[in-house]
């Protein structure tokens, strides 16, 4: 890091960028999944919501499952980072404890979104989770707007937007498997576009055929769409060359850089025409991706010594 930013503080904001992003995410796939079900009320409720789940890697227990139980662990508790509840609990502590960086309206956002969950969940058991689940995805897309509008593109930026990135790909990728032939339930192509925010994009790009090879095309390969895995994986390339600019003449020595550089290489020249038939690989290799990222960006940038603790002898 050029400018020494603490690592604690580099480590917090890259968090904040992934509880955020993995709380709309997480909306936005209960969303999706929940009104299939919902539209199908005759459907093995009970393998719906363990095939959902098992997508968000949360494990379903014993017993039979239905869409209340879902909800509240997927949704509801805030004793878990995977929940959407406990993502915003932990993005709110993390953005407290590094107020002296982010801007007062990102903070504001926080720390209003979470003492506003417990209301809209009161309303969401009268008038159905999309109230809630369309409140996280607004307030989402607000801090991320804020975080844009309000910051400067310093160091502490770049780790925020790497971390949102970074989540991002995971959870497009948890999104694209529900379409997988064993998938339960599996919503229609539509249905991932609008997941995803790219229903009124697509359709301005490529007319309302929903064609499987198109939508998947848009998702992963789109060079314009801003939540196109090509796109997100671009931009995490570009905040760790920012981060760390490689003076070597040949190849890259940064271990974070190397994985995304090599899969977004990996889907510039990917046939679109075989996209469907390489979609379980390609998800797999994303998820795997993800993975050596973060324990590489962790590794090189968020080692910081405990801080000292005096012990009292005898």
């Amino acid at each position: 890091m050029s400018t020494g930013l603490l690592s604690r503080i580099a480590e917090t904001l890259f968090w904040i960028g992934r509880y955020v992003e993995r709380a709309d995410d997480t909306a936005r796939i209960l969303d999706v999944h929940l009104h299939r079900m919902l539209e199908e009320p005759s459907g093995d409720v009970d393998a719906g919501c363990r095939a959902l789940s098992a997508i968000l890697g949360v494990p379903p227990g014993d017993g039979r499952i239905d869409i209340g139980t879902v909800l509240s662990r997927l949704a509801y508790d805030d004793g878990t980072p995977s929940a959407i509840a406990g993502a915003l609990q932990a993005a709110r502590t993390g953005g407290r404890s590094v107020r002296e960086v982010i801007s007062t309206e990102m903070w504001e956002c926080l720390n209003v979104t979470w003492h506003e969950l417990d209301d809209r969940r009161r309303a969401a058991e009268r008038l159905g989770p999309h109230v809630f689940l369309r409140y996280v995805r607004e307030r989402a897309a607000l801090f991320s707007g804020l975080a844009d509008a309000t910051m400067s593109r310093d160091e502490g930026w770049h780790f925020l937007v790497l971390g949102r990135s970074v989540e991002r790909i995971d959870m497009t990728a948890r999104l694209l498997s529900l379409r997988m032939p064993s998938a339960s339930y599996a919503p229609d192509w539509s249905m991932l576009l609008r997941a995803s925010g790219a229903d009124e994009s697509y359709i301005r790009t490529h007319g309302g055929t929903g064609e499987p090879r198109l939508v998947a095309a848009f998702l992963l390969l789109d060079r314009l769409f801003p939540r196109s895995v090509l796109h997100v994986l671009t931009l995490a390339e570009d905040c760790l060359a920012v981060l760390d600019p490689d003076p070597a003449r040949a190849g890259f020595t940064d271990a974070a850089r190397r994985p995304i550089g090599r899969l977004r290489t990996r889907l510039e020249y990917t046939d679109a025409a075989q996209l469907l038939e390489q979609l379980p690989e390609l998800l797999t290799a994303l998820q795997h991706t993800c993975v050596r990222a973060t324990e590489a960006v962790a590794d090189k940038y968020f080692q910081y010594a405990l801080p000292v603790a005096w012990e009292q002898e005898g």
